[in-house]
C-alpha cells in the first residue's frame, strides 16, 4: 500500500486504460500530496497497533504491520496519496502487449544496507513468498504467475485439519525470469489486466540478499528499500524508523524519522494527540466523534474523509454453528446500521450496500439489496427457523476503538431477534489476529478491509476465493471461484468488472461476511504538524507531512 506521485506510466495495450498518477503540490492543511519540503531533524510519533508478525512484506497483511512495511519498503508501483492512482516507483517501465507477459525495467535503486535492488531481488522475494512451506500469508497474491501451482500446494483439509499440505514439486515459479540486473520478465498463467495495479501492494516488494542469508537477523533488524530505515523495536511499545538519506524515489520525506507507538486504547492515544504528546492519530474514538467533539478538541488539526475501506463482521465457517447461510442473512437484516451510525459515529459512516467500497473502479451500487437493510420481523422469522442455540457473541480487539459500535450492534440484534447478543473483547489486535489466523475463532468477529490497490478485484479475490490470502473464515463456493477466475482472465477491464460484479452478488447471497459500513477516517494531529495528507488507504502520507520541533 505504497503512496506516491510521479509522471511515469504503464505501457499497456490499447484495450486497457493507461494508468497515470495525478500531480499535486504540497500546501497547508490536508491538500499536500508532494514532498514535504526542506528536510528537518524532527521525528514524529504516529499511533499504530503491534504488528502481528516480523516486518516481512510477504507475511504482512494487517494494518499495524502494514504501516511500518510501507515506510520501510518501496515496490515497483506506488499509489497517489489522494487519488490512489498507481504510478511507477522502482519500475522505470511496465510493458505488455497481451496482459499475460510483462517486461519490467527497473530504476537504479539500493536497499538500506547499500546492496542494489535488482530483478533477481524481486524473483527471489516473490518465489519465497509463494512457496507454501514458508507459510507466508500473502502467498496467494502470486497465484496469477505461471508455475505458482508448482510451488504452492493446498492443505487437503484446511489449516485447521490434521493433514499436511504435500511438498511442492518446485521452489521457483516458471513465470519469473531476471533477464538482467534491471529487467524482470513476468509470465502469467493467463491474461490478467489488474496485474500492474497490484504491484504496489506489500507482497510484491523486494527483499535483500541479507534476508535469505540470515532470516533471524533480518527479522531483528529488517532491511528495506523505502524512504525510512529501521532503528529499533520495543515489543508492546513502539517501532522507530529514520529517514534513509540515499532513498532513490522522486519524493523525499521531510521528517527525520517516525515512531510508531502502540497504545492500550484509542482513548489514551486520543488524549495524547489533544495534549500534543502524540503527533498523529487516524482513529478518533467514538466518544470524541459524538457531537463532533474532536473538531473542538483539535481546532484546525483534524480531518474527516472517506477512503477505500469497508467494515464487516465475519463468521468462522469452519465452526458448524455458522454454516447455514440463512442464519448469516438473518443476522445481517437484524442489524440497524443507520441507528448505530447515528448513535456511535454521528452519521459519518454510511451503511454498506455491498462488498466493495465507494470510489473503487468497477463498483456498482445496491448489490446487497434487502439483505443489508434493517428488517427485524423477517430477520427473526429466518433466525428462529435455523434453530441456532446459545447466545450470539461478537468479538473484536479492544485497542482500536471498536467496543462501542460492536456493543451497539449487539443491542440492535437483541432487539430484533429477542435473543441475547454479547460483545466479548480481545485485549490487543495481535492476539485477535493470531486467533483468526490460527482458525481458533468461536465467535462472530469484526473484519475490516482497506484496499491493497484500487480495484473491485481486490475486494473479492483475497477474501472470498477458496484459499484466498485473507479468507479468514474459510469460505468456499466453487461457482464463485469459477466466476472470479473468468473475471481475472477477461480480455478487457470492462468485461472483467461485469464478471466481478456478478460474483459479488453471488457471494452476498452466501453472506460469509456481513457488510456494515463504508469507512471514513477521522484523523487528528498535534500542533507541530503541517501539510497533513491522509491517503485513500488510511495512512499518514509520510512524504508530504512537515513538523516543527
Amino acid at each position: 500500500m505504497r503512496t506516491g506521485r510521479g509522471t511515469a506510466w504503464f505501457a499497456l495495450p490499447i484495450s486497457i486504460v493507461l494508468l497515470t498518477s495525478a500531480c499535486g503540490g504540497s500546501g497547508g492543511g490536508t491538500d499536500g500530496g508532494g514532498s514535504g519540503g526542506e528536510q528537518t531533524d524532527v521525528t514524529i510519533s504516529v499511533n499504530s497497533t503491534e504488528p502481528e508478525n516480523p516486518l516481512v512484506p510477504g507475511n504482512t497483511n494487517e494494518t499495524g504491520g502494514g504501516k511500518v512495511v510501507d515506510a520501510l519498503f518501496t515496490g515497483l508501483v506506488e499509489y497517489d496519496p489522494r487519488t490512489a492512482e498507481p504510478s511507477n516507483a522502482v519500475a522505470e517501465s511496465i510493458d505488455t502487449t497481451d496482459s499475460q507477459v510483462y517486461t519490467i525495467r527497473l530504476k537504479p535503486w539500493t536497499f538500506h544496507d547499500g546492496t542494489p535492488v535488482t530483478a533477481q531481488s524481486f524473483v527471489d522475494s516473490w518465489n519465497y513468498t509463494a512457496y507454501s512451506p514458508n507459510g507466508q500469508q500473502n502467498a496467494s497474491f502470486f497465484a496469477q504467475i505461471a508455475g505458482f501451482d508448482q510451488v504452492n500446494t493446498e492443505d487437503p483439509d484446511g489449516t485447521s485439519g490434521p493433514l499436511q499440505a504435500p511438498q511442492p514439486p518446485a521452489q521457483a515459479m516458471s513465470g519469473l525470469r531476471a533477464v538482467d540486473d534491471r529487467t524482470l520478465e513476468v509470465t502469467l498463467a493467463q491474461p490478467f489486466s489488474v496485474f500492474p495495479t497490484q504491484l504496489g501492494y506489500q507482497a510484491f516488494m523486494p527483499l535483500p540478499q541479507a534476508f535469505f542469508t540470515d532470516r533471524a537477523a533480518f527479522e531483528a533488524n529488517p532491511v528495506g528499500n523505502g524512504p525510512f530505515r529501521f532503528v529499533s523495536r520495543q515489543p508492546g511499545a513502539n517501532i522507530v524508523l529514520e529517514r534513509y538519506e540515499q532513498f532513490a524515489g522522486e519524493r523525499k520525506p521531510s521528517v527525520k524519522g517516525v515512531e510508531f507507538r502502540f497504545y492500550e486504547s484509542v482513548e489514551a492515544a486520543y488524549a495524547d494527540v489533544v495534549s500534543g504528546n502524540l503527533d498523529f492519530l487516524e482513529i478518533i474514538p467514538p466518544s470524541a466523534i459524538a457531537g463532533n467533539l474532536f473538531e473542538t478538541d483539535l481546532p484546525g488539526r483534524s480531518v474527516s474523509q472517506t477512503y477505500l475501506g469497508l467494515q464487516r463482521i465475519g463468521f468462522p465457517l469452519y465452526d458448524a454453528r455458522f454454516q447455514n447461510p440463512q442464519l448469516r442473512q438473518a443476522l445481517s437484516m437484524a442489524i440497524d446500521r443507520e441507528a448505530v451510525n447515528q448513535q456511535i459515529f454521528n452519521g459519518l459512516k454510511p451503511p454498506a450496500d455491498g462488498l466493495v467500497a465507494p470510489n473503487v473502479p468497477g463498483r456498482i451500487d445496491g448489490q446487497c439489496g434487502e439483505l443489508c437493510t434493517y428488517q427485524p420481523a423477517k430477520a427473526k422469522q429466518m433466525f428462529d427457523a435455523t434453530g441456532f442455540q446459545g447466545p450470539i457473541e461478537l468479538t473484536s480487539n479492544a485497542d482500536s476503538g471498536n467496543a462501542e459500535w460492536m456493543q451497539a450492534t449487539c443491542v440492535t440484534i437483541t432487539q430484533a431477534l429477542g435473543r441475547e447478543c454479547n460483545f466479548v473483547p480481545v485485549p490487543t489486535f495481535g492476539e485477535f489476529r493470531s486467533a483468526i489466523n490460527g482458525r481458533e475463532m468461536s465467535r462472530i468477529y469484526r473484519t475490516g478491509w482497506v484496499a491493497d490497490y484500487p480495484s473491485i478485484e481486490n475486494f473479492l479475490n483475497p477474501m472470498y476465493r477458496t484459499g484466498g490470502s485473507t479468507n479468514d473464515g474459510e469460505y468456499s463456493n466453487p461457482a464463485v471461484d469459477a466466476l472470479l477466475a473468468r473475471a481475472d482472465a477477461a480480455p478487457s477491464t470492462e468485461e472483467g468488472n461485469a464478471l466481478y460484479q456478478e460474483a459479488e452478488r453471488m457471494i452476498i447471497q452466501d453472506m460469509p461476511a456481513i457488510p456494515l459500513y463504508f469507512q471514513s477516517v477521522q484523523a487528528g494531529w498535534s500542533p507541530r504538524l503541517a501539510n497533513v495528507t491522509v491517503t485513500q488507504l488510511r495512512e499518514l502520507d509520510l512524504f508530504s507531512v512537515t513538523a516543527t520541533s
